[in-house]
This record gives structure tokens, sequence and C-alpha cells, in this order.
């Protein structure tokens, strides 16, 4: 079983002059900082306690700002598992008043690494009472204040990439890529879906959705350089390769690696993470070990091999984008949650009290996770999701959504919208699970047990991005 995926390049290439007119120059800065725990943090990714051993790759927070005139618009991609509302609402207004940025017009998005660290939800508060409650009010595996530590990083990057802000000329081309990305819900022989059933599964009939066949890379070079300082790659593939009790960006790590290699030492790069709630990396058509550091090279060695013809080739192969028009819209959609009795309730939270102990079967410790999760951080209540759209140019935008969202989603997005190029970014702002498709609600496993929201909440929010890039277009 093979899938190809396509890719479409994104570049920014930064000459002295970029524009007839300097009302129109688009200028892009940049900024990186280390956002790694003290080891010994607690990892997230999983349904149990991993205290972390070691940093095998440093974690960071890596901004790429946009201006044109009095507009601007900041972007922060994070090294971690999901983004915390609480942080990123702290970070926007501390950026906002030392920057002017508008907060709606600052987005903050995580790779999704499972070998980032858990800092907030229904978990990592249990565990953390557990802790204190044992060690006299300490917390062994909280030796500080991360939330406010990554607020604090998050504001500096988007300080400094304002202030760095140079000229740039955005351009576009596409490339290929195959085996990297598989949906992991199949179709089994007897009619059920399941989640990742095994690799050489005879009672796997096919793959119960399709992969997004888009990469895309943005490329960022200075003036009086020939050689691109930044490469921001966007693929829907979850980066759960790795495993262990490392910190680490996991694939993306391997992806920057590759792109220093090919382009210099100094080059900046930045995994955007596609809509990827139901895809992941396992090729079930196999029995090739699938796992590690080394599956984690492979795949980020494979996406920089896919930019480096681009790097060769950009000045003579692409066109400049039409007309760069930096502008921004923001909406919010209302999410009705799922709903449970008093009963039901109660049930949950004596399992969940449980699950450090990782005795409970796999669904049943997620169903009570998340129903904690709706009525203890939630309340219950529908929740307001954000949606932003950005648009660099008459022909290019990027559309944030919120949480784990499901493949279908995004390339409906893509398909729809009225730009010829839109790039679709999982995981910005806030994170509240999975975001599966009505069809998949009705097929149950893992994705719609998981997910908080009623059905019918992703298509809320793609009714709500296809608007927005609607409100955008020239």
């Amino acid at each position: 079983m093979r899938y190809w995926a396509a890719a479409v390049c994104l570049i920014v290439l930064v000459p002295g002059c970029t524009s007839p007119s300097a009302h129109r120059s688009l200028r892009v800065g940049l900024a990186t900082r280390d956002i790694t725990p003290p080891v010994g943090y607690r990892l997230a990714g999983y349904f149990y306690e991993r205290r972390s051993t070691a940093a095998h790759d440093p974690l960071h927070a890596k901004a790429i700002v946009f201006r044109q005139g009095d507009s601007r618009f900041a972007w922060v991609v994070c090294d971690l598992c999901q983004t915390s509302p609480e942080v990123v609402e702290q970070a926007r207004a501390a950026a906002s008043r030392k920057t002017g940025i508008p907060p709606d017009n600052i987005v903050v998005t995580s790779t999704h690494t499972h070998t980032g660290p858990d800092y907030f939800g229904p978990l990592s508060d249990h565990l953390h009472r557990l802790a204190t409650a044992a060690n006299n009010g300490a917390d062994p595996a909280q030796t500080i204040d991360y939330p406010a530590f990554l607020a604090g990083r998050i504001v500096e990057a988007i300080v400094e990439a304002d202030a760095s802000a140079t000229p740039a000329d955005i351009r576009v081309t596409s490339a290929e890529q195959q085996g990297l990305a598989f949906n992991r819900r199949y179709v089994m022989k007897d009619g059920t879906v399941a989640w990742n059933p095994g690799k050489l599964n005879p009672k796997i009939d096919k793959p119960a959705g399709p992969i997004d066949p888009q990469i895309q890379y943005l490329w960022v070079t200075r003036p009086a350089s020939t050689q691109p300082t930044a490469v921001v790659t966007n693929f829907a593939l979850h980066p759960d390769t790795v495993g262990g009790t490392q910190f680490s960006a996991d694939f993306a790590y391997y992806l920057e690696r590759g792109l220093r290699n090919a382009l210099g030492d100094n080059l900046t790069s930045i995994f955007a993470q596609g809509t990827c709630g139901n895809i992941n990396h396992v090729d079930v058509s196999t029995d090739r070990k699938q796992g590690g550091f080394d599956e984690a090279e492979r795949i980020g060695s494979a996406l920089a091999r896919g930019a480096e013809p681009q790097a060769a080739a950009a000045r003579p192969v692409a066109r400049p984008v039409a007309r760069p028009s930096l502008a921004v819209a923001t909406t919010r959609v209302e999410l009705p949650l799922q709903q449970y009795t008093p009963e039901e309730i109660a049930d949950a939270r004596a399992l969940f009290a449980k699950i450090q102990d990782r005795k409970l079967a796999f669904l049943v410790g997620v169903k009570a996770t998340k129903i904690v999760r709706i009525y203890d951080r939630h309340g219950g209540r529908p929740i307001s999701a954000r949606v932003q759209a950005v648009r660099l140019a008459d022909d290019t935008a990027v559309v944030f959504l919120p949480s784990e969202v499901f493949v279908e989603f995004g390339m409906e997005i893509k398909r729809r919208s009225p730009f010829a190029h839109t790039l679709v970014v999982e995981l910005a702002n806030e994170s509240f699970g999975y975001i599966p498709t009505r069809k998949a609600f009705e097929e149950g496993a893992y994705e719609p047990t998981n997910s908080t929201i009623q059905p019918g909440g992703g298509e809320r929010l793609t009714e709500a991005a296809i608007a927005l890039l609607g409100t955008l277009k020239p």
C-alpha cells in the first residue's frame, strides 16, 4: 500500500527592493527562543505519567512576523504537544503591549510533538495534586513555573522578530513526496472501523479516510544573501515517532538538521502542523519497524530533501505571487460540548483517579479523561473557538484552526478557498481534543471517544474558515 504526497512550496526571498512603492513592501522578521523545561519535568502525549530523563534536542518557540505598512501579524510555532489558552492569552497581551501588534493579529501554534512537556490539562493537574500531597506540598516534576516561563519566551520571540523585520518577496513552487503519511483509521473486513489496528493485520480492508497530499515550504532570505535564513514547512503528520522519555522536537528536529546540512548552519527551520487528527506515519502494509529516533530521522530527512531542489531552483522556477497585501481576519465559533448525566460524571471521575495505575482499558481511560476535561476544565459549557486567517498576498492565505483537526477538513478548506494557495495549520491557540467528521463520530474508535465536542463542530469550523477567507479575498 502506498500513498503519494504532493508538495507546494511558499518561498519568501528578500532582495534589496521588492515593490514599486514603499507602502507595498512586505517585511519579515524571525526569532527563536529555547523552551526546554528542566529534566525531570513530565512529558505530554499519552494517558499516563512519563518523567523526562534527558533532552535529546532542545525545544523551541520560533516567531515569524509579517509587516506591511501599518499592518502586522505575528505567528509563533512551539515544539509542544498542544497550546494552553491561558499561556497564549498571557503572551498575546504582553506581546501586544510591547510591540503594538493587535492581540487578534497574534497566533501561537504547536508542532504536536509527543515528547514535549505536559504543562496543563486534566492529567497534568491530577498528577501534580498527587505529587504535592506525597511531598509536603512540593512537586519534584515541576521545579519551575513552566507556563509563566513559556509565555515569557513567546513574548521575547515576538518582540525580537518584530524589530528585525526585513523586506521580503513571496514565491510559490510545488514538488512531490512519497510514503510519509497514512490515515490511521481503517475499515475492517467486518465493517467496523479501528484505530491503528496493527501492521499486516489480515482483518484490515481499507483506510477509512484520505491523507492530505500537500507539503508547504515558506522561505526567507535576507538582503545581499544567496542562502535562505529560514524555512517554514507545513505538513499533516502526527509527530509521535520517538517515544521514550527524552525531550525532543521529534522529526521536526531532523527536518531542521537536514535543511541546515544543505543550506547552511544558521538556517532556522519552523515546522507548522497541518490537519493531522487522523494521520500518522505507520504503514500497516509492511512489518518494518517504525519508531524511535531512526524513524523520526527518516521522516525529517525526507521532508528536508523535498525542499532542497526548490532552494536550488527557486529564482528561475518560481514566479512571485501577485501583489503582497497583508491582512488578518478572526472569528469565534461556538462549539457545544458532549453532555453527560451526574452519575456518568461521578463514574468518570472515579475512573480517572485510577488512570496513573495504567490498569484501565485504554478507551475506558480515554473516555473518563474526556468527561473530566468537559466538566472540570470547561464546566460543560460550549467552547468559543477562535479561527484566524491571514492574507499574505492576493493569491496566498493561511488559516489557523484550534485543536487536532481531521484531515478532511483541511483538504476541504483548501479546495473551497478563493485563494490559489491556501495553507491550513491546526493546534492554534488552544486544544480541546479531536475534531472528527460527522462520519467518524458514527464510526467510533479512538478519536471520537477522545473528542469533547458534539458532532458537527468540525463542519462549523470549516465553514467559518472558508467565510474568513472570503472576507480577505480582494
